[in-house]
């Protein structure tokens, strides 16, 4: 079965869904996260290791005890993301992995 996307107008077009970020690229900057309106994603800090210390806002100062090694965005709710690529336009490191709507299954 083949699903046709288009605009109001009708012009064609097809979602764009972001599936996954990659942490070793991403720098954590956070343009992705202020321009989606839909919770999609989030900024956490890792450690040293690469471990997960647990999420932060942009303007954060914590440092979780001095362990904080660097910052990088997550995705915490894909199914929320609506396909729009906004996030893609702004990723300076083009970290994210995007996968069209017609190419998921649910």
């Amino acid at each position: 079965m083949t699903t046709c996307y288009a605009t109001r107008d009708g012009t064609p077009w097809e979602p764009v869904y972001i599936t996954a970020i990659n942490p070793d690229t991403c720098i954590g900057c956070g343009r992705c996260f202020k321009v989606c309106s839909r919770d999609v994603m989030h900024l956490y800090g890792l450690n040293e290791d690469g471990e997960v210390l647990g999420k932060v806002t942009l303007d954060d100062d914590d440092d979780f005890d001095g362990d904080l090694n660097r910052k990088i965005m997550m995705l915490d709710n894909a199914g929320a993301c609506i396909g729009c690529g906004a996030c893609a336009r702004v990723c300076p490191k083009n970290c994210q992995t995007h996968v069209k709507a017609s190419e998921i299954t649910a």
